[in-house]
């Protein structure tokens, strides 16, 4: 196998980790001899074992068999070994102490703590390393970590349900616009993010849960709240959740608090005051629609109160496709 066809195989595989590595990024790494395929390694969990140390033990298991030195052999790395000590330890140094002479990686590592570093320390150690092979591919794989670090924000995405005479609800009531189906792909997306968002009046409207009830692991988000009040935990909301709690209006300062954390993409699911707010702040990068064919009428709340309110936002379509009934869009932020 080409190194090509090894960086592929290792982005690909990497991918069936994207729900419990998160908030960290996905890495795949191969180890190879003479394009034989001696061990791979993925970051499989949060807080555990990167994907180079997880190959270089798989390895170590076939020393004296398959190969008789670590100098040998090539590292096939999706992204740049970490340099710092973080939870695990950092992979740079560790593979220095292998003896592996020869390092392809995809992408250079965004995190200011890395970017760089770990690609410097392989190389003042003697190491030969090769940078960029597929790199596109794995920054879009990627995506929201390598956003955030690029614009010091997590990537924002809004959500929303309408009507087809494009309503929220009614006031004071819970009203389920959409099918079943699209709410079921909702928790696919929900998953898919590192915090979800709302406000105190979807809270008290609506007591959700807001968590991502799918069929699979994933490290469920943690939950942001802003509101004006004091609430009790007794709301499903609050439930065995990590919940931050904001009582300030300015919208771009609580964003911004989380810069420097592991939050690299938040989902808002509110209601039409806070996701306009959140527009006219000019922070979101995401918009996802679920249109349904239920009309409300005059007595529904509007979403937006201008016609094409999206598009005047500043945003284009991405996606568009059927969901049974419902029509599911994604608009982008122009850049």
């Amino acid at each position: 196998m080409s190194y090509e066809e090894l960086m592929l195989r290792a982005i690909t595989k990497a991918e069936k980790f994207k729900f419990t590595a998160k908030p960290n990024p996905v890495v795949g790494a191969i180890i190879i001899k003479d394009n034989e395929i001696i061990s791979e390694g993925y970051h499989e969990i949060f807080g555990e074992n990167h994907a180079e140390i997880n190959a270089i033990e798989e390895a170590k298991k076939l020393l004296g068999k398959k190969f008789q030195s670590f100098s040998e052999l090539t590292l096939i790395c999706t992204l740049e070994p970490c340099s710092h000590k973080g939870k695990t330890g950092s992979c740079a140094d560790f593979i220095v102490k292998t003896g592996i002479k020869h390092i392809v990686i995809g992408a250079i590592d965004p995190n200011p703590k890395v970017a760089g570093n770990g690609i410097k320390i392989l190389k003042d150690n003697g190491i030969l390393v090769e940078i960029g092979l597929l790199k596109h591919l794995v920054e879009k794989q990627n995506k929201f970590f390598f956003y955030k670090h690029k614009n010091k924000k997590p990537y924002i995405t809004v959500k929303i349900a309408s009507s087809i005479d494009g309503k929220s609800h009614y006031s004071g009531e819970r009203v389920f616009i959409t099918s079943q189906s699209s709410r079921n792909d909702v928790q696919k997306i929900r998953a898919e993010y590192d915090a979800i968002l709302t406000g105190g009046n979807t809270l008290r409207n609506d007591n959700p849960k807001m968590n991502a009830r799918v069929d699979f692991h994933t490290n469920q988000p943690k939950k942001i709240l802003l509101t004006n009040n004091t609430y009790n935990e007794g709301f499903d909301f609050f439930k065995n959740a990590s919940v931050d709690v904001f009582k300030i209006n300015n919208l771009k300062k609580i964003i911004d608090s989380y810069a420097n954390s592991e939050v690299c993409s938040i989902l808002i699911e509110a209601g039409p005051k806070l996701v306009n707010a959140f527009l006219n702040e000019g922070i979101v990068d995401e918009l996802i629609v679920y249109s349904s064919t239920k009309k409300l009428g005059e007595n529904g709340i509007n979403w937006f109160y201008e016609d094409n309110a999206i598009e005047n936002y500043g945003f284009k379509l991405e996606s568009s496709y059927k969901i049974d009934t419902d029509l599911k869009e994604i608009f982008i932020k122009n850049e």
